[in-house]
C-alpha cells in the first residue's frame, strides 16, 4: 500500500499550487506598478500619498502610473451619459479635419433639436467674440435661437455683417434680424445687404451685385473673422419653401441636379459642390466657395433631414467648428462608412 507521502507526489499539481508557482515569476516592477495603480485609481491616493506609502518618490510614483497605463494593466472606461458625445466628436474632427467639434444628446421630441444645439451653438459663438472682430451671420431658425443664448456684453470696434439678402417679407427668420440682434447684443456695427435673398432673374442678380452699396457688403463678408452659419434641408416642406423663396417645382428639380440642401442660399450636392441650377445664378449671398478662405466657419445644424446637406458641406471643406446632435453626427458619420 502506498504511503501518503508517495501518494502526495503522484498526484498531479493542484491549482493553488500553480497560481502559486506562477506568484513566483511575476514580474516586481509589475507588481508594483499595479500596487500603485490601484492605489492611485481605487483607493484615490493621491501621488504624493502613494510614494509615502510604497517608499518612493513621486517621480518613480508618476513612471510606475503611466507604465501601468501602458501595459494594459489600468483600463479606463468613461460611462457619462456624454462620454459618447465626446467620442464622435473627436471622430468628426479627425474625419474631417475640423478645428473643433460639439454634439449634444438628441432630445426625444425631435421637434427640440434646433433649441437644443442653439443653446450649444450661442455658447460657442459667445466664447468666440472678441475686441476687434468681424461676424458674418447667416440665417435659419437653428441661428436666430441661438442668438438667445449669447450674454449682452459691450465689444471694442466689432462689427457684424449679413452674408445674405434679406425676404421681402417680415419673419423671425430673416437675416436681417439676426444679425441686428447680434449686434444689439454685443454694441457692435451691423451691415445688411439691401437686396433680396433670391432675384427673379440672373440679370437682376448681377445689376444688384455690381452696385458699389452692395459690393462693399460682400467685400467686407469675405474678410470677415468668424462666419456663424447653418445649413438648409431640401424638402417640400423646407424653409426655402415656407417662406416663399422656391417652390416644389424648384423641389423637385434641385433634386434631379443633384441638390442635397443649402447653405447662405446656395444649392449644393452631397460632396459640397455647387449644383447646376439657375436657382443658384439668381442668390444674392457670398458663394459657398469663398467661405474656405474665412478663419473660423461656424455651422450650427442638426436632425436627420439634414444630415446630407452637413455631410456635403464638411466635406467640401466649408465648416471649421461644427455643432449638432448625436443622432445626427451618428448619421454623418454612418454615410461616410459606406
Amino acid at each position: 500500500m502506498e504511503d501518503a507521502e508517495t501518494r502526495a507526489s503522484a498526484d498531479p499539481p493542484s491549482s493553488a499550487l500553480v497560481d502559486a508557482n506562477a506568484m513566483l515569476h511575476i514580474n516586481p516592477e509589475e507588481q508594483m506598478a499595479t500596487r500603485a495603480a490601484w492605489l492611485y485609481f481605487v483607493a484615490g491616493l493621491t501621488q504624493a500619498q502613494i510614494g509615502k506609502k510604497l517608499g518612493l518618490n513621486r517621480t518613480r510614483v508618476n513612471r510606475l502610473l503611466a507604465q501601468a497605463r501602458d501595459q494594459g494593466l489600468v483600463q479606463i472606461n468613461i460611462t457619462g451619459r456624454l462620454a459618447e458625445c465626446v467620442a464622435l466628436e473627436e471622430r468628426l474632427k479627425k474625419q474631417y479635419g475640423l478645428d473643433d467639434a460639439t454634439v449634444v444628446p438628441t432630445p426625444p421630441d425631435q421637434a427640440s433639436i434646433p433649441q437644443v444645439i442653439a443653446t450649444a451653438a450661442g455658447a460657442a459663438l459667445a466664447e468666440r467674440l472678441k475686441d476687434g472682430m468681424s461676424v458674418g451671420v447667416g440665417w435659419g431658425r437653428t441661428l436666430r435661437l441661438s442668438i438667445q443664448s449669447v450674454p449682452r456684453r459691450s465689444l471694442k470696434r466689432l462689427s457684424v455683417v449679413s452674408l445674405l439678402g434679406g425676404l421681402t417679407r417680415g419673419s423671425a427668420m430673416n437675416p436681417h434680424e439676426t444679425a441686428s440682434h447680434l449686434a444689439d447684443l454685443v454694441g457692435a456695427q451691423c451691415y445688411y445687404v439691401a437686396a433680396p435673398a433670391l432675384t427673379d432673374t440672373e440679370s437682376t442678380r448681377n445689376l444688384l451685385i455690381a452696385q458699389p452699396m452692395l459690393r462693399e457688403i460682400f467685400e467686407k463678408g469675405e474678410k470677415v473673422d468668424l462666419a456663424f452659419l447653418s445649413v438648409g434641408e431640401l424638402s417640400p416642406t423646407c424653409t426655402m419653401t415656407r417662406v416663399g423663396l422656391v417652390s416644389r417645382d424648384d423641389v423637385d428639380s434641385l433634386i434631379e441636379a443633384g441638390a442635397v440642401g443649402d447653405i447662405c442660399a446656395h444649392w449644393v450636392d452631397d460632396e459640397g459642390r455647387l449644383v447646376d441650377h439657375p436657382l443658384n445664378s439668381r442668390v444674392v449671398a457670398l458663394s459657398p466657395e469663398k467661405l474656405r478662405d474665412i478663419p473660423c466657419v461656424v455651422i450650427a445644424s442638426g436632425g436627420r433631414s439634414k444630415t446630407a446637406a452637413l455631410r456635403g458641406v464638411l466635406k467640401g471643406g466649408m465648416c471649421d467648428v461644427l455643432i449638432t446632435d448625436e443622432q445626427t453626427a451618428k448619421a454623418i458619420l454612418a454615410m461616410e462608412a459606406k
